[in-house]
């Protein structure tokens, strides 16, 4: 199941099945959804045979909890995940996402140092940028070893408004 909600930084399309959250992505019209297929803020598709009652509350919660995360209200997500499959490595680092706290950041050289792979900086970027997950595994927390930003899937204004909304 899909839905697309409203947020700080744009539309923001939430993928769901009974399982867990999925997906998260950014620039929802990029995708090619647009407000005409919005039906109350639900999307759904020919695979998923309609709505979902598990998943339908995976999404009340996730869209919930993400409000009060952008009001300053939440920290931590407290939501079940069921991302893609993916390589073990991309895995690994999707997994080492979870362990930077709430308005902390970390390297993409510590996060390979983290995992056994200390010369994998460069792999641990394309882990960020492939995390179905961003915000709820916070890949906007890892920034170059000298400190300046590197890259985000949503765009550096969004990761730059995400970490000044953690320093408060």
């Amino acid at each position: 199941m899909l839905r697309i909600i409203d947020s700080p930084i744009g539309p923001l399309l939430l993928t769901a099945d009974a399982d867990g959250l999925s997906r998260i992505d950014f620039g929802v019209l990029r995708l090619g959804y647009t407000e005409a297929s919005k039906v109350h803020g639900e999307v759904t598709s020919a695979e998923n045979g309609g709505i979902n009652k598990r998943s339908a509350a995976i999404l009340d919660a996730t869209h919930e909890q993400l409000a009060e995360y952008f009001a300053g209200c939440r920290r931590e997500f407290e939501l079940p995940l069921n991302p893609a499959p993916t390589t073990e490595f991309r895995a690994q680092i999707h997994a080492q996402l979870d362990t930077i706290g709430y308005g902390m950041v970390s390297s993409y050289g510590e996060l390979a140092a983290a995992v056994g792979r200390p010369t994998a900086s460069r792999a641990v970027g394309s882990a960020c940028g492939a995390n179905p997950l961003p915000i709820i595994r916070p890949c906007h927390r890892v920034l170059r070893s000298d400190g300046s930003l590197g890259g985000y899937a949503g765009g550096l204004d969004i990761k730059r408004f995400l970490l000044a909304l953690e320093e408060n």
